[in-house]
């Protein structure tokens, strides 16, 4: 069972991290600092001071980032990437402990990995469209929006992961179900 809320810990961060990438970082690493979070021995280093106060400077620079039109379009298309590695990382850095090298990798890769793409892709295309229906107004409400949106999940993964788990399943489940639709739009 303890697997399980380490894999949903992972998945929530992840979801999180389609978001913003730093920002689950940046709890992560007070929730281990403060003990409500145990890390993978190879991963304990989020959870230390210097790498906090890193985190927290670059993820203050994410968030001014994303306020700023136009810009945040661009870093739209270089998280995408970024946010797969994210995920991975983040899965990887809490299922650490017994299990087994080549599986906890290949499920930070699925699952974090895939969720944390999936989450950027969804908030890249609304970004796209708030660009073109509000301008940059639109833009900024999108980004505070993934900020919030980014914390919460990101608290709310190491405070009750399996309540997460859920709330992402059925983010996934609109994402996929509104591809389904454009798809069936475009035929």
């Amino acid at each position: 069972m303890d697997v399980l809320l380490h894999i949903a810990i992972g998945i929530g961060l992840s979801a999180a991290a389609g978001f913003r990438i730093l920002v689950p970082f940046l709890v992560a690493g007070i929730a281990a600092q403060q003990g409500y979070l145990t890390l993978s021995p190879t991963m304990a280093w989020i959870g230390t001071t210097p790498a906090i106060l890193a985190l927290a400077a670059a993820t203050a620079l994410e968030i001014l980032i994303y306020f700023v039109p136009i810009v945040d379009n661009l870093m739209d298309a270089v998280e995408l990437p970024a946010a797969a590695i994210a995920g991975t990382v983040l899965t990887v850095a809490v299922t650490g402990g017994d299990m087994n090298p080549f599986l906890q990798w290949s499920l930070a890769l699925i699952a974090g990995g895939g969720v944390a793409s999936s989450t950027q892709a969804f908030t890249g295309l609304a970004r796209l469209a708030s660009t073109a229906a509000g301008g940059p107004v639109g833009n900024i409400a999108v980004s505070t929006a993934e900020l919030a949106s980014s914390t919460i999940l990101s608290v709310l993964a190491i405070a009750v992961p399996i309540l997460v788990l859920i709330l992402v399943g059925v983010l996934l489940y609109l994402v996929f179900r509104q591809r389904g639709r454009k798809r069936r739009r475009i035929s």
